[in-house]
């Protein structure tokens, strides 16, 4: 069954950023997130650290963070690096396409995707089939873009090693059963690193770039997350958690 046009839509702007067209990109004066009345926030030991812990808070406009949920999640196998999101330019390591690094910074929180027709999440959702790509292919002019083969061609899926259904495509793979997209790259700069996802774990392993967690942690953060209160992800070491938590208005956190 072919996804539907508007679904597919809203998950090509979640992942192509073309921001002026999407409604739940945050726009404030001041700061690209001052808006945002939900944070989901990554904190890790340092840069090479592949484990670390989600943290999900919520606040009324004018108001503080208020914590409402935390549980453990991996990252790339290689740790994380500076990513293109919503924060201003950071010095030190960059994300690449295929260094095996997450994107650290501060990013949108897109449209959610997963295997089932429906799902119970505030956030838009859209259903994926056998026909469903993510381009990772740093020379497509796709790249870093949810499309469907069946409208784009077979050749333009090609060189992507990404299918949305890896279940079909990757010998029963449930990691991308559930998940939304983290909305790094949105202009897709080529080689700045594309198909960024948080999604389900397998077996607590290690990802490529993305934020993995078991699939009831997913449930829970899916469950909460509404479009309407312009969500942000942010992934940081500890490190630069401390140097930019208060300039970024950020919850104080004890580090553990």
């Amino acid at each position: 069954m072919h996804i539907a046009r508007s679904a597919l839509r809203v998950l090509a702007c979640a992942i192509a950023g073309v921001l002026g067209a999407c409604s739940h990109v945050p726009r404030s004066a001041g700061s690209a997130w001052a808006g945002a009345r939900q944070l989901v926030l990554v904190t890790t030991e340092d840069w090479n650290a592949s484990r670390g812990t989600l943290r999900v808070y919520e606040r009324a406009p004018a108001s503080d963070w208020q914590g409402q949920d935390s549980f453990p999640v991996t990252i790339g196998r290689n740790g994380s690096a500076w990513g293109v999101g919503l924060h201003p330019d950071q010095s030190g390591p960059r994300k690449r396409e295929g260094d095996g690094r997450s994107p650290a910074g501060v990013f949108a929180i897109g449209t959610a995707f997963g295997y089932a027709s429906s799902v119970t999440t505030g956030l838009a959702y859209a259903p994926m089939d056998e026909g469903h790509w993510c381009i990772d292919d740093d020379a497509s002019p796709l790249y870093n873009r949810i499309v469907d083969a069946r409208d784009v061609g077979a050749a333009a899926v090609a060189g992507s090693t990404e299918p949305m259904r890896r279940d079909l495509h990757a010998h029963g793979d449930m990691r991308y059963a559930l998940g939304f997209v983290i909305w790094h790259n949105p202009r897709g700069e080529h080689g700045a690193g594309s198909c960024i996802f948080a999604h389900v774990w397998r077996d607590a392993g290690t990802t490529a770039g993305c934020t993995a967690m078991e699939a009831a942690a997913m449930e829970r953060l899916l469950a909460v997350l509404r479009a309407d209160a312009d969500p942000v992800f942010v992934l940081l070491p500890w490190p630069e958690y401390r140097r930019l938590q208060a300039g970024w208005r950020l919850p104080a956190v004890a580090q553990p």
